[in-house]
């Protein structure tokens, strides 16, 4: 905890600190507002236990993307979702433009698609829909009439391709659009400046 204190501290003092400014989709006046997400704290200091042997206590290091990572996820946004910390990145990312709710259901598919009991399949199936595809669901996702409505009806008789057309066009969507602003924003140079051992 101590240490973590002392983290922070020295991130809100390094005069190298960075903020990125977004738009605020939320906003309903005809001016801009922005806020302010200091990425650096929210990820770049995200820090995992690891214990080097039975007789040492638990320490902590900073994770972070490597210099081919980072290269690679301008190529496509399949090498972004296929890296760990390019998922993570990419969901952070999304969640501050308050559309994490595609990155989620893409990724609650791609879970599903590899469950093999019909029973699960089915329970699986109805959590799904209820979170991202009902009306009014809580993270309802942009899908069109006949999509939902082939999907409710996948639901009496699961299968794992059943999500399959609205998770292509989830991903079209993210594709076209969080995809190539994640590759232009401050959290992704940042990145790449981490992965080349710059601070």
């Amino acid at each position: 905890m101590v240490r973590l204190a002392k983290m922070r501290k020295s991130t809100s003092d390094s005069s190298l600190e960075r903020l990125i400014y977004c738009r605020n989709p939320a906003t309903t006046t005809g001016q801009t507002e922005m806020k302010q997400t200091n990425w650096r704290s929210r990820m770049l200091f995200k820090t995992f236990p690891v214990r080097e042997s039975r007789h040492t206590l638990p320490q902590r290091k900073s994770y972070g993307p490597t210099t081919e990572e980072v290269t690679q996820w301008p190529q496509s946004l399949d090498n972004l979702l296929s890296s760990k910390c390019g998922f993570t990145s990419l969901r952070l990312f999304m969640k501050s433009e308050h559309c994490e709710e595609n990155i989620e259901f893409w990724m609650a598919c791609e879970e599903f698609r590899k469950i093999r009991s019909r029973s699960k399949l089915k329970s699986r199936a109805k959590t799904i829909y209820d979170e991202f595809i009902r009306a009014d669901s809580p993270k309802e996702i942009n899908l069109d009439f006949h999509t939902k409505e082939s999907l409710h009806q996948n639901l009496l008789i699961p299968t794992q391709s059943s999500f399959k057309a609205a998770q292509n066009r989830v991903y079209f969507l993210m594709e076209h659009n969080s995809y190539p602003r994640f590759l232009d924003s401050e959290l992704y140079r940042q990145l790449c400046r981490i992965a080349a051992g710059e601070r």
